[in-house]
């Protein structure tokens, strides 16, 4: 069972910006759900916790896990693929490499499996969330730590900042499928129309005689180049820390 205190309602905004207008389409309807507030940054330092219970969170991919620290608050976090109630938890600078702890990056072994990590010393967790997901140090040189991400991408993080122990929790997540449209309709998720199938006006895509093709480079509803079309600045600051690309 949820703890009431951890819980808010997600509030409906249906794709919309500040203003009303819809930012983004195709959404809207979806189930009323609460949100779990997550501790992404752990900064409960040297305090132990016991995982009380895993639990299903419907804003997620992956389980989280119920946390009861030793003077008496909880707080969530993200479950672990090998993470059971009962186990022992702790959040320092040099925990032991265990699941669901967590420590500085520049502590952890070459080749351990990670999560939730943070770009700079101090804030909370940033990346390496979804299910399934895990990130490997390849190497460690005074503040800078080389880390290979899920999507293959290796990237410098600062050493010192914090990553937890172990692989994301619902690795099967990947296989599940979406077996009816009230499947999408729960998660907000609307119907979108084919662009093809729309008339000049409205679609770049749209118009000619009977079922034709797209007949030139895919673009998105605005005109803009879509399917590929790789959208990072190039002259982005944080283009310095990116060792490799991903494929």
């Amino acid at each position: 069972m949820a703890v009431k205190s951890l819980l808010t309602i997600k509030k409906k905004t249906s794709g919309r910006d500040s203003q009303g207008h819809v930012s983004i389409r195709h959404r809207g309807g979806e189930q009323k759900r609460f949100l779990r507030e997550i501790d992404w940054k752990r900064d409960k330092i040297d305090i132990k916790a016991k995982v009380a219970a895993i639990e299903y969170d419907p804003n997620r991919t992956a389980n989280i896990a119920l946390l009861h620290y030793e003077d008496g608050s909880k707080s969530y976090i993200l479950a672990t693929a090998n993470l059971k109630v009962d186990d022992v938890l702790i959040s320092t600078d040099a925990a032991p490499i265990k699941e669901g702890n967590c420590l500085l990056i520049k502590n952890i072994p070459i080749g351990i499996p990670i999560h939730a990590l943070a770009f700079k010393k101090g804030q909370p967790a940033k990346v390496i969330k979804t299910a399934g997901a895990a990130a490997y140090v390849q190497s460690i040189d005074n503040k800078k730590a080389i880390i290979k991400l899920p999507s293959g991408e290796i990237r410098i993080f600062d050493a010192d900042s914090k990553a937890t122990i172990g692989q994301v929790s619902n690795v099967d997540h990947i296989n599940q499928k979406l077996v009816k449209a009230g499947d999408s309709r729960h998660r907000g998720i609307r119907p979108s129309v084919r662009g093809v199938a729309q008339n000049p006006h409205s679609h770049p895509h749209g118009g000619g005689e009977g079922r034709s093709s797209i007949g030139m480079n895919p673009k998105t509803p605005w005109g803009k180049p879509a399917m590929g079309k790789r959208t990072r600045k190039r002259k982005n600051t944080s283009n310095r820390l990116i060792v490799k690309r991903r494929k």
